[in-house]
């Protein structure tokens, strides 16, 4: 009997193969970085570990406000890293326009003690290279942090990629620039920290990664609006040398736009001192975090500091300046977001006379103004092409036919579907991310079958190229790399298909007539 159940087993084994009988492989458990060791958890199925909230850099807090991030205090004791870390200083998350909560930070906590980062990793061993995607999040340079719902790296970690997001600075704590800051600086420059902080974060990972089964030398950035922006300002950055080698940038760069200079935003800094009625910098530091938010600076985001960045972005990829990466790159069809304030079709049409003179005939045959309704529709594909059609189609040109560097564009068309407030956006800025990185289950939208497989779709794109620096793989629609001969970009859409740029000739317009500004 017991020779016939032996030979019973055997037969199962050969026939599903030994790999039926074995366990599935315990994923990483304390893990040691250069600061100490750090403990995280995992998900429901057991196969990737979590760990929230690891502390990258000091806390920017008192006299390290608005100076570049300092080294973390090190520790002994494994720290439990369970949770994420606080969001940076901002107002109050509140769902407004297309944003529904799931695209915003959580309530709580929120703090200027915010350098953290999170990883996530289906690795079993230290001695695993996997390929590293880094998020940056979006919100205007004012907003945003890893802890929102639809930036959750556990999909991607399941197939494969070691996911790290990361906090920094925002808002007047992380853009404010001021000539005693600049003073004090060993590198005569000030105002770019949210930048600097990004830049710690990548060093955290080229030192500590490897501990989670990463591989330093296979670091893709990746971020989406002020996120992309971010990317593009590290790509552009002498500082980021070495930190990574692809890049994916979802609506947001910083060519047709100049950022202010380092006396500009000066400027703009002592203004805001004065207007808070604490002109001195060491007042400036003792008020509380609360005043900053009631009161924003005109000025924020990136500037042209001569430090992170020392020249313009335009004149630092044009010199072969920037630092070599594959890219892809894209926006969305239905942004949602103006140039201005919305105008009926005469005063349109009187605007873009005034500011286009003899080419207005020109330019209102790509954003025709005949009636209401149609100016409307005109000014919001106005909107989308200059904050980001322009932006991202100049940095895929310069991409291509200035640098010779590989280049993937794409164009995330499908209309999100909604209810209630929400139907009346498309295909809306951010909507791409929870198709990108797989996690549409985190947004409460009627989704339809075709919805989950455009999902599967792009997170093999975003997956292949982290991996390979080519979005191509078994299964998927061809994506050509993109030719300034050709322009040949990727449709996200139901049924995702490559076709020509369909908006190439007002692109270029608006790019040639920014040019000229």
């Amino acid at each position: 009997m017991i020779r016939l159940l032996s030979s019973f087993l055997l037969l199962v084994v050969l026939s599903f193969g030994f790999g039926a009988f074995r366990p599935r492989p315990a994923v990483l458990g304390a893990v040691k970085t250069r600061s100490g060791p750090v403990s995280g958890g995992k998900n429901k199925v057991g196969d990737v570990a979590y760990y929230k909230g690891i502390p990258f850099a000091a806390p920017p807090v008192g006299e390290l406000r608005w100076k570049a991030p300092q080294p973390v205090k090190p520790w002994v004791k494994v720290r439990e890293c369970l949770q994420y870390g606080p969001s940076p200083i901002q107002a109050a998350p509140a769902p407004f326009s297309m944003w529904s909560a799931e695209f915003l930070i959580p309530a709580a906590p929120i703090s200027e003690d915010c350098l953290y980062l999170n990883v996530w990793t289906g690795a079993n061993a230290t001695t695993e290279r996997r390929a590293v995607l880094v998020w940056i999040y979006g919100g205007g340079f004012t907003s945003g942090g890893s802890g929102v719902p639809i930036y959750d790296g556990e999909a991607l970690a399941q197939k494969g990629i070691v996911f790290v997001s990361l906090n920094y600075r925002v808002g007047p704590f992380g853009f404010l620039a001021h000539p005693e800051l600049t003073k004090e600086s060993a590198n005569h420059a000030s105002g770019n920290y949210g930048l600097l902080d990004q830049l710690a974060a990548l060093r955290w990972v080229q030192q500590n990664i490897a501990a989670f089964g990463g591989d330093p030398t296979n670091v893709t950035i990746a971020g989406q609006s002020a996120g992309s922006m971010s990317v593009n300002c590290l790509v552009a950055s002498p500082l980021a040398k070495g930190l990574f080698t692809k890049a994916i940038a979802e609506s947001g760069a910083g060519f047709s736009r100049p950022y202010p200079t380092l006396a500009q935003a000066e400027q703009e800094g002592v203004r805001y001192g004065q207007e808070l009625k604490v002109p001195t910098l060491a007042e400036l530091r003792q008020l509380p975090a609360a005043a900053f938010v009631q009161k924003m600076p005109s000025l924020r985001g990136p500037i042209t500091d001569g430090y992170v960045l020392p020249a313009s972005i335009p004149e630092l990829f044009a010199a072969g300046n920037a630092n070599p990466v594959t890219l892809l790159t894209g926006w969305n069809e239905n942004e949602g977001l103006l140039a201005g304030p919305l105008k009926n079709a005469a005063d349109f049409r009187q605007q873009a006379e005034q500011q286009y003179g003899a080419q207005a005939s020109t330019f209102l045959r790509f954003f025709p103004a005949t009636n209401d309704a149609e100016a409307e529709t005109s000014q919001q594909n106005l909107g989308r092409d200059v904050i980001f059609g322009v932006p991202n189609y100049t940095w895929a040109n310069v991409q291509s036919q200035t640098l010779h560097r590989p280049v993937y564009v794409y164009r995330f068309a499908r209309k999100v579907p909604a209810t209630g407030q929400y139907v009346k956006y498309g295909a809306f800025h951010t909507g791409e991310v929870p198709y990108a990185y797989h996690n549409l289950r985190f947004v409460d939208r009627p989704w339809e079958p075709g919805d989950e497989k455009l999902a599967d779709t792009m997170t093999a794109y975003w997956v292949n190229f982290a991996r390979t620096g080519n979005p191509n793989g078994a299964g998927l629609p061809k994506w050509p790399a993109y030719q300034t001969t050709d322009k040949q970009v990727m449709v996200l859409d139901l049924n995702p298909a490559t076709q020509f740029l369909p908006d190439q000739a007002s692109l270029d317009f608006l790019a040639t007539q920014a040019g000229k500004k």
